[in-house]
Parts: C-alpha cells; sequence; structure tokens
C-alpha cells in the first residue's frame, strides 16, 4: 500500500525561518504552523520580562550609587539642596547637616525606584500585549481618558505630591526643624510627598498639605542671628555700651555657650531714640540648635550688667508716673493746689 504522503505547511509557514526549521526537524505541518504560537511568542515574552528586570535592576543601582555619593564629597547637582547652589554666609553648610541630607537622598532614592519600576513594567506590560495581539488603540485611548478624568478629579492630590516632591530635592526642610509655614509654626515631626506634620509650642499637631505651602521660614538651616535690643533710658551711651559689651563678652568666654557661637556677640550702638530714651542693639550669631539657650542667657546677662551699673535705677527715675488725685480741703478751689 503507498504510504500516504504528509501534508506540508502552508507557504507562508514555509517562509518563515523558524517555520521552516521546526518542519525540517518535526515533520508536523500543525506544530510548524503553530511554532509562532508555542516558540516565537513565549521566547519574546519571556525575552521581554528579563530585558525589564534587567533595566530595573541597572536603573535602581544607579539610584543606589546616587545616594550613597550623597554622604561624601561628590554631591549631584540635583541632590545638592537649594542653599548650597548660591554663595551662603555658613562656612562649610554641607557639614553642618549630613545626617538630614543622608534621610533626604534616602526619601528622593526610593521615590525614584517606584518611578522607574511602574514606568519600565508598564512599558513591558504593554509589549507583552502586543504580542498577544490585543490591539493597544483602544487601551490607550481609553487610559487616556481615564487618566484626563483622573488628572481634573485629582488635580489637587497632584499639586501636592508634585510640591513635596520639588521639597524634597530643595531640602527646604526636614524632620526636627523649626519653621514659619504661615498660619502654622512649630517643629517639623514628619515629612511626606503629600502632607507634612508640624507641632507648635502649645503642642497642636498640624496637618499642611504640601501644595497649600506659599512660602517656607527655616529656623534650623545653617546659623541663627540673635538681636537683643536693651533700653538703656536716657544714661550716657558710652557708659552703656561699655557695660553691655563686657556682658556680651563674658557669654563668649562661656564654656557651655562657646561651642554654640559662630561669631562672638557684639554690641552695635544706638538702635533708635524713643520717648523712654535709647536702645541699643546687641547681635551674636549662632548655630541653628544654640539660638534659643544664647539668647536667654545673653538677655539675662545684659539685664544684669545693667542692672549692677545702676544703669535701671536710672531708667525708673525718668519715668512720669501721674500724681494720685486727692479730694479738695475746705476753702480751696481744687485747681492748681490755689486757695
Amino acid at each position: 500500500m503507498p504510504q500516504p504522503e504528509t501534508p506540508e505547511p502552508k507557504p507562508s509557514c514555509l517562509d518563515n525561518p523558524v517555520c521552516d526549521q521546526v518542519w525540517r526537524v518535526t515533520k508536523s505541518a500543525w506544530f510548524a504552523e503553530g511554532s509562532n504560537l508555542f516558540l516565537i511568542k513565549p521566547a519574546t515574552i519571556v525575552l521581554i520580562l528579563l530585558v525589564a528586570i534587567l533595566l530595573r535592576f541597572l536603573l535602581h543601582r544607579t539610584i543606589n550609587r546616587l545616594v550613597r555619593s550623597t554622604s561624601e564629597s561628590r554631591i549631584p547637582a540635583v541632590l545638592r539642596p537649594l542653599r548650597e547652589r548660591i554663595p551662603s554666609a555658613a562656612p562649610d553648610p554641607s557639614a553642618v547637616v549630613p545626617e538630614r541630607r543622608r534621610q533626604r537622598a534616602e526619601a528622593i532614592g526610593s521615590v525614584l525606584r517606584s518611578m522607574t519600576t511602574a514606568v519600565v513594567f508598564a512599558i513591558a506590560v504593554l509589549q507583552i500585549l502586543s504580542e498577544l495581539s490585543f490591539d493597544l488603540a483602544p487601551l490607550l485611548a481609553s487610559a487616556g481618558i481615564a487618566g484626563l478624568a483622573l488628572g481634573f478629579g485629582a488635580q489637587t492630590l497632584v499639586k501636592d505630591l508634585l510640591a513635596g516632591l520639588f521639597m524634597l530635592l530643595e531640602d527646604q526642610y526636614g524632620v526636627g526643624d523649626t519653621v514659619d509655614l504661615g498660619e502654622a509654626t512649630g517643629v517639623v515631626e514628619a515629612v511626606g510627598l503629600r502632607i507634612t506634620t508640624v507641632r507648635d509650642a502649645r503642642g497642636v499637631v498640624w496637618y499642611i498639605r504640601n501644595g497649600e505651602i506659599i512660602r517656607v521660614g527655616n529656623k534650623s538651616q545653617g546659623w541663627a542671628m540673635v538681636v537683643v535690643d536693651m533700653p538703656i533710658g536716657f544714661a550716657r551711651t558710652e557708659e552703656a555700651t561699655a557695660v553691655l559689651r563686657t556682658a556680651a563678652a563674658s557669654v563668649a568666654l562661656d564654656p557651655e555657650l562657646a561651642p554654640e557661637l559662630v561669631e562672638p556677640p557684639e554690641v552695635l550702638g544706638v538702635e533708635q531714640i524713643t520717648v523712654d530714651g535709647s536702645v541699643i542693639r546687641t547681635i551674636a550669631k549662632t548655630t541653628a540648635e544654640g539660638q534659643f539657650p544664647v539668647s536667654r542667657e545673653l538677655r539675662r546677662r545684659l539685664a544684669e550688667a545693667l542692672d549692677n551699673s545702676g544703669i535701671t535705677a536710672g531708667i525708673a527715675a525718668t519715668r512720669m508716673f501721674p500724681r494720685p488725685s486727692t479730694p479738695p480741703a475746705d476753702g480751696e478751689t481744687g485747681q492748681g493746689g490755689a486757695t
């Protein structure tokens, strides 16, 4: 009996190198024609996943190297705080906050790693769907419309997230900083991409959306300036200035306060003239953490110096107090004490 002829695959299949090779090896028409589905597509999907994983690994490794480099002197411009990109009066801002720089870099690195992972695998999923013969045009159009609607509905959320990201990049403030954010002033307890938590002097916790922060006054970055205005009445300004300079110099010699001083206290002189006499200004440049103890001690010593020198008594003597009125005696008019 004649042997049945083995059916050959379609010519279009034989024109494909993979299909032709499978036909030559297996002599199976249906397997050769299905080689695109059984071999090529699975291999392409696996290759896409491998490339995505490799690309994600390389991007994460680059981000981790950038994060580690922030603790050294080589700092990328994108991770450099805004105050270090311009001339600063601080002698070495990078030496003041090494720990906060590390924490800020870790937060930025975490955000960048999440973003790169989402973007890489989103592209990989689209490529896989394309290999599985899904029509991506309706899917992308639907995603675009949904993204547009979500953008309009969540524009406040997007604004908060972008503001929080730029806040981290520019290092405007960090946990533990004393800041003035407008209606809320206090110590920063937590910093997120959407919300900043601040506790004020009364213990009230404020939750502030980053997109609503218009301006930031940070009292804990670099150095601080202590300004003390002392009234001296109508005493001689030369004498009062000498007394205040001696008291200010004693603050600089205090072993507990000296490490907190960037520059010794300086008595500038008469700042203003009021109806109660002259006011002399004294300033001191301190570290951000030492501004409050130095300010309190400087005020105490200046006040004690004025008191010990007798200037304070002179201030009290020059003040005018109204004389209590008394009812006129018999036969007196009560006008100017005249009879």
